[in-house]
């Protein structure tokens, strides 16, 4: 019998020596290559945040800061010493200043604290340390002290999206946990106030400085976010009152601006970052949440008061993004803007707020739109950057398109091919998102709907069932039913598309990444419609993945239970039951170092279609997490993947 370990090496070797030679010849002559080598490359905007008076806008591009002047357009670029990356900048109070923070090179976290005059002048360094830090804030009445997130000691970036640090030693000896912090840049003194067994999530500073709200949880962070419970934090004491306990996620929590309140989004999230529920109100003394907006046929995904009773809110909107505002005294939300562009910086639609939320300053971007930061009245924006002012897509038209399953309305992006002919046909790639609690928006995508319309195909990105935009109804609708309706969901599009688009039916395709790579393996159980399929980072076998994933507190809300005490539930929606149906030719991808979805699933899945003879190639990126940071994986994610697509779409029309 082969040992595991054996297996893995074998496997790991094979990865890159498939990797290699690809890399060295097809990878670089194939036609998918040279369409990928010849897409608009663009400076991504990471940040953009407005002074609390409303004159300047701090934003940060590939980690270059640049202050812009509402008054007169004037910029200021800042820079440090070693010309290091900066990013997370924060205002102060009296928008006379701001924080920031530059990274240091090396393998493991560490990084500097930084502040300059609003017009980039008068640079001073006022901390410098090992371990990751994150979120600087200014005191409201206080502009000497600032507070901030911060991990001491931790070897990697923080999160589960990034590479994991391979098991060795005492599992669970030791735990890395990011910590409420503050600096007096008078001293330049670094407090840590937070317990330290304590993972803070988030914070926000009560008006008067002497306390914060956070979320929070014991042990470690990576898992425990989709547990984590609202705090009250005293300053400088670091004191904890537990003042919320969720029903399931909470993320965005502001505190009103008389100090009374603190506003959150909760819902059925499934990572960090991208956020959607419902908007709740509890108060800063603790006590019963109170839902602001049931009902509502949207997401909320970022808060601000924007005066004593009223909330103003991000939102996905059916794809779309949009802002409305609600009355905490009563009332159903009022919109304010919304459209088919996307609106922020994060996973979900975000946008930085003068004192007075009169102002905003946002990143807007399309499909058709590469990202830049504009300013002023929400929707009533003018351009502050130029930074991608010569680029323009090399693609094809993207369009909003709804369809029906039975009664349900599904939305979704599609994207014709690249010089579209309605008298050809064209073949078809549906793209899934991630998630499930996530959702296809208009952002600018050069590496997968982009890529697929400059190749001459039709690119879909659905929102199935438990998808962010319809209201916290939608988004748990796939509850205890992964694979069900979300499935069908999906599956729906192809014909309703066909109706309107001249879709070629031999010539299907589907990949995903993650959820998207599950359903990807759930797809080709189920109907052997698709000509090819491309499996990123999917789940194959639910008991073997909650034994091995590193945040296994997110299934929970989704099904019900754990694997242990409800298999049934698990097994329903399980690729590896079903596998024998398989006939699809699927390309596996993943890296070796995801915690999220384990390089065993994909292992598994590899391991079963090789036994049915199923035609398939398995490629592992070494050093490689949930979320790829190498742009030469990055590259060959994408191109390998178009690759796979054009050489079954080729077989597919020679049977036709």
């Amino acid at each position: 019998m082969t040992t595991s370990a054996n297996v893995f090496v074998r496997i790991f070797s094979l990865s890159l020596l498939l990797s290699t030679a690809a890399s060295a010849q097809d990878l670089s002559t194939s036609r998918a290559a040279k369409v990928f080598d010849s897409m608009p490359v663009i400076k991504n905007i990471d940040q953009a945040t407005i002074s609390p008076d409303g004159t300047q806008v701090a934003y940060i591009s590939s980690g270059e800061l640049t202050i812009a002047s509402l008054q007169d357009s004037s910029t200021h670029a800042v820079s440090v010493e070693g010309k290091l990356p900066l990013r997370a900048v924060a205002w102060a109070s009296d928008s006379r200043q701001i924080a920031f923070l530059a990274d240091l090179p090396g393998t493991a976290p560490a990084a500097q604290v930084w502040t300059a005059a609003a017009d980039g002048s008068a640079l001073t360094k006022h901390a410098e340390f090992k371990g990751y830090a994150d979120a600087p804030s200014f005191s409201p009445v206080d502009s000497s002290r600032l507070a901030l997130l911060f991990i001491e000691g931790i070897p990697r970036i923080a999160g589960p999206l990034q590479p994991m640090t391979p098991l060795a030693g005492v599992i669970g000896d030791k735990i890395y946990e990011q910590r409420l912090a503050t600096i007096d840049l008078r001293s330049n003194t670094l407090a840590q106030l937070t317990a330290p067994n304590v993972y803070i999530y988030e914070y926000d500073w009560a008006p008067d400085g002497r306390s914060w709200a956070a979320i929070g949880a014991t042990g470690s962070g990576d898992a425990h976010w989709y547990i984590a419970q609202l705090y009250r934090i005293d300053n400088p004491s670091g004191n904890m009152h537990k003042i919320y306990t969720p029903k399931l996620q909470i993320a965005k929590a502001v505190v009103s601006p008389d100090g009374n309140n603190v506003a959150f989004i909760e819902g059925l999230m499934s990572d960090e970052g991208p956020n959607g529920g419902d908007i709740f109100l509890v108060p800063m003394t603790g006590g019963a949440g109170r839902n602001l907006t049931p009902n509502i046929k949207s997401s909320p995904s970022y808060l601000k008061w924007t005066g004593p009773s009223q909330i103003t809110f991000a939102e996905n909107v059916d794809g779309k993004s949009g802002f409305s505002t609600i009355d905490t005294l009563g009332g159903a939300p009022q919109p304010l803007w919304n459209g088919e562009e996307y609106i922020g910086t994060g996973a979900e639609p975000d946008a930085s707020f003068s004192r007075d939320g009169s102002l905003t300053a946002v990143v807007r971007q399309s499909l058709n739109s590469p990202p830049e930061v504009w300013a002023g009245p929400i929707g009533k924006w003018k351009q502050v950057s130029s930074i991608n002012s010569s680029v323009k897509p090399a693609w094809g038209e993207t369009r909003i398109v709804h369809w029906m399953n039975g009664p349900q309305r599904i939305q979704g992006w599609l994207t014709l091919p690249k010089d579209f002919d309605k008298s050809k046909s064209y073949p078809l790639i549906i793209n899934v998102h991630g998630g499930p609690g996530y959702a296809c928006q208009a952002k600018w995508n050069h590496e997968t709907s982009g890529l697929e319309s400059a190749m001459g195909y039709f690119a879909l990105c659905p929102n199935p069932r438990g998808s962010f935009g319809q209201g916290e109804a939608f988004t748990r609708a796939n509850v205890k039913d992964f694979g069900g309706g979300d499935y069908r969901d999906i599956m729906a599009s192809i014909d309703a598309l066909a109706k309107e688009y001249p879709i070629d039916q031999h010539r299907l395709g589907i990949r995903g990444h993650s959820y998207g790579g599950y359903m990807t393996m759930w797809a080709e159980t189920q109907t052997h419609r698709f000509a090819a399929a491309v499996a990123g980072a999917g789940l194959s076998d639910w008991l073997s993945y909650y034994g091995v994933n590193d945040i296994d507190d997110w299934m929970i809300p989704f099904f019900g239970a754990s694997v242990y005490d409800d298999p049934a539930v698990y097994t329903k929606s399980d690729p590896m039951h079903f596998v024998k149906n398989v006939k699809t030719p699927t390309l596996i991808l993943v890296g070796d170092s995801d915690g999220e979805v384990p390089i065993e699933q994909s292992v598994e899945w590899w391991h079963a279609l090789e036994t049915f003879k199923v035609p398939t190639q398995f490629v592992v990126y070494p050093n490689e997490g949930h979320m790829f940071n190498k742009p030469a994986d990055e590259r060959d994610y994408a191109v390998r993947s178009m690759d796979w697509f054009e050489k079954w779409f080729a077989k597919a029309g020679e049977k036709k």
